[in-house]
């Protein structure tokens, strides 16, 4: 195992969304992160690709299946625990408190132990405990209102923006903070990882831009939300789609340069006034090409043009191959680990594992005794 974090041990509490993709995160930079699963059932799960190769955001760590309902499950989560130097879960706020596991006596019994927490409105407050998911987290952070165009009503960004930008990457930086701390301190701390608040946070430039008054008001309407010719997409001859953002001077130049526009209606492209009109003209001069033909004539260029690729075309775009931008891992491509470091290099260590594959291999490395296993296993504890 590789990786930045290599060394650092993290007890996961398997879950949905943006808490297995910071273990995925962590685990990427050769953290030892093992899975707690539930203990198979036999019956139908809610999650049908949880134990598949297809389950992306579940590589690179061992499984452990408990009954945590029990109470030598417990005693054995908290065996586990005692010897991380994390915990994360993203369960609604009680859950494990309930479960005996809460962060009280986890940090009691491992006081430098960081506690990591994600849920979609945050510990306490007064939506704390109701259901939602990604839509209606970014809903209440003001960044869904502005996702989409003209009067048609507000468009997810996929789960992009709660689950994972404002959740699960929130989770792993507050997580890897905690242990710096907790480096010079000696005490761990809890950490509560909101994606309301994860997502306002990434719309801090969005609301600076209002603040300033510069942000217009409508949908659709600003510059870098699709109102502007300069910063959008079109679709060309092809039907295929290609992205343009020359915003600044220069590259506006060389775009109008390379579409061969003379209009003078395109000289001011700030004025805002003149944008629904402008989108309308270029739109019709993309769509007189194919994508390929634009990129041909546009792409490596300061234009500042990228082709809009789906995810069979993506990996195999020239300079996502060079960079190694993705990866095959049992025959399913999934994106690579990310940021790159120049010396502890961070990779993928292990496909997706099933429910409790990796059990006594766990338990052997993690200091439980031979006969306390045997015990567990009688009892269907494991």
């Amino acid at each position: 195992m590789s990786g930045p974090l290599k060394g650092i041990r993290i007890v996961e509490m398997v879950g949905l969304g943006p808490c297995p993709f910071a273990a995925m995160m962590l685990a990427d930079m050769g953290a030892e992160v093992i899975r707690i699963d539930r203990k198979p059932t036999g019956g139908p799960t809610p999650y049908p690709m949880q134990g598949t190769r297809f389950d992306v955001m579940a590589r690179g760590r061992r499984s452990l299946a408990l009954d945590l309902k029990q109470p030598e499950g417990r005693d054995l989560a908290l065996h586990l625990i005692d010897r991380a130097d994390a915990v994360i879960e993203g369960f609604r706020p009680g859950v494990m408190e309930r479960l005996g596991l809460g962060p009280d006596v986890c940090i009691e019994r491992n006081p430098k132990l960081v506690y990591g927490r994600v849920t979609g409105w945050g510990q306490d407050g007064p939506l704390a405990n109701a259901a939602g998911h990604d839509l209606n987290y970014i809903a209440m952070s003001g960044m869904l209102h502005e996702i989409g165009g003209g009067d048609a009503p507000p468009v997810p960004p996929l789960n992009l923006v709660g689950d994972f930008g404002g959740g699960g990457m929130m989770l792993a930086f507050g997580v890897v903070c905690a242990l710096l701390e907790a480096r010079g301190s000696g005490k761990g701390q809890v950490i509560d990882a909101a994606m309301v608040e994860g997502s306002a946070l990434l719309g801090a430039m969005v609301y600076g831009y209002k603040a300033f008054g510069a942000w217009t008001p409508e949908r659709g309407a600003a510059m870098l939300s699709g109102g502007a010719h300069f910063y959008n997409t079109y679709a060309c001859a092809d039907g295929k789609f290609v992205s343009v953002g020359s915003i600044e001077p220069q590259f506006y130049a060389l775009l109008l340069e390379l579409c061969d526009i003379h209009d003078p209606d395109f000289d001011n492209h700030m004025d805002r006034s003149k944008w629904p009109a402008l989108k309308t003209k270029i739109a019709t001069i993309f769509a007189t090409k194919s994508r390929q033909a634009w990129c041909e004539l546009m792409e490596g260029t300061d234009v500042c043009f990228a082709p809009v690729l789906d995810m069979d075309d993506a990996p195999s775009h020239a300079h996502n191959r060079a960079r190694g931008t993705f990866i095959e891992l049992d025959g399913v491509t999934q994106p690579a680990p990310a940021p790159r470091f120049s010396r502890t290099a961070p990779e993928v260590t292990a496909a997706p594992a099933s429910p409790g594959q990796h059990t006594e291999e766990i338990l052997q490395n993690w200091n439980v005794p031979k006969e306390m296993i045997e015990g567990l296993r009688r009892k269907g504890v494991i």
